[in-house]
């Protein structure tokens, strides 16, 4: 029997997944799509569920359960994460996916959403045990893989030296390079410029386009960033070297505010390798109680469900990005819209990762490689031009940006999947 903890998991997941299930169905519905075509895009087209037994330190045999999900594979080759996390569930990994396959839609890459996961806690193993088990992985799923199938990237707990070992595992089975199996690689292995930075990076783009829209100048807007892990911590460290107020930040332990403005750079350089800063300090207040503050610009970057029917009232900024998956119910969205909170959704904020693995991806093809300054430029060429197509998209048919998204996302498979004559 599982746990509370456990069985608020499976809730949360399976919210997750359903709650995306019915935007997809209302982004089909008013494009014109037939029933049809939702009961072929609201499930993946293929869930792989593997196991993977690893040799421990200690002599023993551990087997891990894991995930690799291909959302549709109409447009191309599908792209997405692989996390390594304890509360992993098939259904986020389905869920996820399905927003991979949303956030290539949105940004018009040639690609479909996968996402893969292993259930496990990688704080507690050594760095032995973490290669047996990415290597065993790429063993599992390498049927269903590869440069032209389906393309992996770094995800929560994995990184460009997990990647390396994917990377390096791969090749030893297909036996020739396959430098475009993953992305987020080391550079030396042919990585890409500016892709640890692209996730905060994509952010900070629809901030920036989301307060000309709302008539806010960065320069001294106080801002709140919920979550000081990867993309929480980029992403205040971009907006306080852009002349931004970050007036609280927060993590698992609690929240920091301040009206007059937080030492971002003394935080930053105070973070452990797990985002936590805030138990160095007394007067903490909690995450529920940071979402509240006053700003004008809230970035939820932690985890989801964080913004629902019961504060969504109480919230007091004028502009909110997702930099988290699903940190605001589709209850709350509807309270936020109709209290005239600008909301930028996390398939489209979310997408500067998907788009940088893109360009690794191109980079590798060709053998040839750009600078970090010019991975930036597309990246931001691709983001400006995505947001305002969502945005006018919005405006024009009177939805909110999560809906806009959605239909802007879904539509380009749809229209491929008719063309396969598969509907």
């Amino acid at each position: 029997m599982g746990t509370h903890e456990e069985d608020g998991v499976q809730k949360e997941t399976l919210n997750l997944l359903a709650s995306t299930q019915t935007i997809i169905q209302d982004a089909l519905k008013k494009l014109g799509y037939n029933q049809d075509m939702y009961h072929l895009l609201a499930e993946p087209l293929r869930t792989l569920k593997l196991r993977v037994p690893v040799r421990m330190d200690d002599g023993s045999t551990k087997i891990f359960t894991g995930f690799r999900v291909q959302h549709n594979d109409a447009i191309g080759p599908t792209i997405g994460g692989v996390r390594f996390h304890p509360k992993v569930t098939e259904e986020e990994i389905e869920a996820l996916a399905m927003w991979a396959s949303l956030k290539c839609g949105i940004v018009d890459l040639p690609f479909g959403g996968g996402k893969g996961g292993i259930i496990c806690n990688p704080r507690t193993m050594s760095f032995g045990e973490l290669e047996r088990l990415s290597r065993g992985y790429v063993r599992a799923i390498c049927q269903i893989a590869g440069p032209v199938k389906d393309i992996l990237s770094p995800d929560i707990y994995t990184n460009s030296q997990v990647m390396a070992w994917m990377m390096d595992e791969y090749s030893s089975l297909k036996q020739h390079g396959s430098a475009g199996f993953i992305t987020g690689k080391p550079m030396v292995l042919g990585g890409s410029e500016g892709r640890e930075i692209a996730g905060a990076m994509g952010v900070v783009i629809c901030i920036e386009e989301a307060a000309k829209k709302r008539r806010i100048s960065i320069k001294n807007a106080r801002v709140i960033v919920q979550g000081f892990g990867n993309a929480g911590s980029f992403v205040a460290k971009f907006m306080h070297e852009a002349g931004a107020k970050v007036v609280g930040i927060s993590d698992v332990y609690g929240a920091l505010y301040d009206p007059d403005g937080l030492p971002i750079d003394y935080l930053l350089s105070r973070r452990d390798s797990f985002g936590t800063v805030t138990t160095l300090f007394d007067g903490r207040i909690s995450n529920a109680e940071l979402l509240e503050q006053e700003c004008d610009i809230l970035i939820p970057a932690a985890i989801a469900n964080q913004i629902t029917k019961d504060n969504a009232r109480q919230i007091r900024a004028k502009i909110v990005v997702e930099a988290a998956n699903g940190p605001t119910t589709l209850e709350a969205t509807k309270i936020l819209t109709e209290r005239d909170i600008l909301l930028v959704p996390d398939v489209l904020a979310g997408a500067g990762s998907v788009t940088v693995s893109y360009f690794e991806w191109v980079q590798n093809n060709h053998g040839y490689f750009w600078s970090k300054e010019e991975i930036i430029e597309k990246l931001r060429e691709k983001l400006v031009k995505s947001f305002n197509e969502v945005y006018e998209f919005a405006q024009t048919h009177q939805v909110n940006m999560r809906l806009a998204s959605y239909m802007t996302g879904v539509r380009k498979m749809a229209d491929a999947s008719q063309f396969r004559g598969w509907i």
